[in-house]
């Protein structure tokens, strides 16, 4: 049985919000404290860091 917050979000809104905020962190990780010297296999490519953010967003968000 739901209660009333979760069917005043859509399940693929929330998620997609999700998506959204864990991209953002993700990227922001890597421009903030990433390394720079290439060793570092998530946080030394700007891509890899925002998908990664990306997966631990979606997960965050699915019940």
């Amino acid at each position: 049985m739901e209660n009333k917050e979760t069917k005043k979000i859509p399940r693929l809104l929330k998620i997609s919000l999700g998506l959204v905020v864990g991209a953002a962190l993700g990227y922001g990780y890597y421009y903030f404290i990433g390394c720079n010297g290439g060793t570092c296999p998530i946080t030394s490519n700007p891509w890899n860091s925002t998908i990664s953010g990306m997966i631990l967003g979606a997960i965050w968000t699915i019940k």
